[in-house]
């Protein structure tokens, strides 16, 4: 009995004097962030074992997120004379929410071989860190790094450009102490004078040995649908330099969009067309004037503008012989063109379907299937009816 009450107590001794030998903390580099800031966490521990397997899993909370950033680092190290094993594991950890955060306890299972050889398991627990997370200093959304870099690339001039050019513009944004969702959503630059197609955005957190890197590009396929001058407009989003603790807002300069050698005739309604108005009218047929007389008399005399413009809704139009010949030669760049003309020399809006055309034009993977032939029958049918 007594036997088997010493061995007890020297297996007792033996756990606490293993556990006594082990040691877990978490370390972060500074206490006091705002919302989204990155905190380096080093969890360290220090063994007096032989450590054979090992299990860490970091805890996950609704109040932060978190990302491992560097491989876990094993070595040996003398601390206070003596040699142990060291664990290292690097977190970046980014507050979700102000107020006060905690973090932990963090616990790690070791399978470590005794002294005779056999193998045993323990459980080392690190004490809980509390963080006192601040708010975001500006009304936007949360953005943190500390160091921001955005690229704004054009293909062409966009005051130059050229008959039926597209201009791409690719903006990349890149945030070292940040995670890809961080960054702000893709900006609106759509504008009823432009035609717009959107590449499907690329965003990534690519880690590097300076830390997080978030990225995300943009890309968009952009034409005027005339030649006359315009300006895209600006757009801006904060962010907070963790370096400087200052706020900073990263602009999207405005771009002059215009065509070269507008003024002359490019992009211009067929002046011959306005021109001679009256002797379209002039040739109408009879039935076709008892119906524009039924029109004055019912609605009052129409502004000159308007009369013009009914007038040519009745006409095939100066543009079609343009509209069949790009049609049947599949030059669809022509075809946007004569039927822009036309829809302009009738002053009606774009129908609908003009968004088929552009897909075909400027979308990345266009449908393979599209008729030409066909779409201009619709467009024509279209115009009718309106």
């Amino acid at each position: 009995m007594v036997i088997r009450a010493l061995l007890a107590w020297l297996l007792m001794a033996g756990a606490v004097l293993a556990q006594g030998d082990t040691r877990l903390m978490v370390l972060h580099d500074h206490g006091n962030p705002v919302v989204s800031e990155m905190v380096k966490l080093t969890i360290r521990g220090e063994y007096d074992l032989t450590v054979s397997l090992e299990d860490m899993q970091f805890p996950n909370s609704p109040d932060y997120d978190w990302i491992q950033i560097a491989r876990d680092d094993w070595r040996k190290e003398r601390v206070q004379g003596r040699l142990l094993q060291i664990f290292e594991r690097k977190i970046a950890l980014f507050p979700r929410r102000p107020g006060p955060l905690t973090v932990g306890p963090v616990s790690h299972k070791l399978t470590y071989v005794q002294d005779n050889g056999q193998r045993a398991e323990t459980t080392v627990v690190a004490a809980p860190i509390a963080l006192a997370v601040k708010p975001f200093p500006a009304d936007a959304p949360p953005l943190s790094a500390s160091r921001l870099i955005l690229t704004d690339e054009l293909s062409a001039e966009p005051g130059r450009l050229k008959k039926n050019e597209i201009l791409t513009r690719r903006v990349t944004v890149e945030a070292l102490g940040a995670l890809a969702h961080h960054l702000p959503a893709r900006p609106d630059l759509s504008e009823p004078w432009l035609i717009l197609f959107s590449q499907p955005e690329h965003r990534e957190t690519v880690l590097t040995e300076a830390g997080p890197v978030a990225r995300v590009v943009w890309e968009w396929q952009l034409r005027p649908r005339t030649g006359e001058p315009a300006i895209l407009h600006a757009e801006a989003f904060s962010w907070f330099d963790t370096d400087s603790r200052q706020v900073e807002v990263a602009p999207l300069k405005p771009i002059p969009f215009g065509f070269a050698g507008f003024g002359s005739n490019f992009g211009a309604p067929d002046q011959a067309g306005w021109r001679n108005w009256p002797l379209a009218a002039l040739a109408l047929g009879g039935g076709m004037a008892v119906s524009l007389a039924g029109m004055l008399r019912g609605q009052g005399l129409l502004p000159a503008g308007a009369l013009r413009h009914r007038l040519r809704r009745m006409r095939p139009g100066p543009h079609a012989r343009a509209m069949r010949r790009a049609a049947a030669a599949g030059d669809l760049p022509a075809l946007r063109d004569a039927a822009d003309r036309h829809l302009r020399w009738r002053g009606q809006p774009a129908p609908a379907l003009m968004a088929d055309l552009d897909r075909q034009l400027y979308a990345a993977s266009p449908p393979p299937d599209f008729d030409a032939p066909r779409w201009l029958a619709a467009f024509r049918r279209t115009l009718r009816q309106g």
